[in-house]
């Protein structure tokens, strides 16, 4: 998509501070930290939100997950909690049209969080 923020990032026209890069996801710092750690995983396919995915997205689903995993080990908040969230259309925050995950560790969450 030719404005997506991420989409730049994905394709280097923008600058980012990368933690993670796999096949179909990359993972980089939020620039606005809402926590010590803040980090947005990604797909690098173009998927506008989580009601656009498709059969065929399974393996970008999976590999999501999967840099999360590494990510929370990476940098120590797997023992002690860690919050994903994924907002989806105007109501739900989303402010990037590009489906993204947001891992918020590093300081204790509140409840309910909105």
């Amino acid at each position: 998509m030719d404005n997506c923020l991420f989409c730049k990032i994905i394709e280097g026209e923008l600058p980012s501070e990368k933690v993670f890069d796999s096949y179909n996801v990359i993972a980089f710092k939020d620039v606005v930290p809402q926590a010590p750690t803040h980090i947005l995983v990604v797909p690098k396919k173009h998927i506008p939100n989580m009601t656009s995915l498709s059969e065929l997205d399974r393996e970008t689903v999976a590999e999501m997950f999967n840099a999360v995993k590494v990510l929370v080990g990476e940098n120590d908040i797997e023992e002690s909690g860690f919050r994903v969230v994924i907002n989806q259309g105007s109501d739900g925050g989303q402010t990037v049209d590009h489906l993204h995950m947001h891992i918020l560790g590093g300081r204790e969450m509140e409840w309910p969080p909105g």
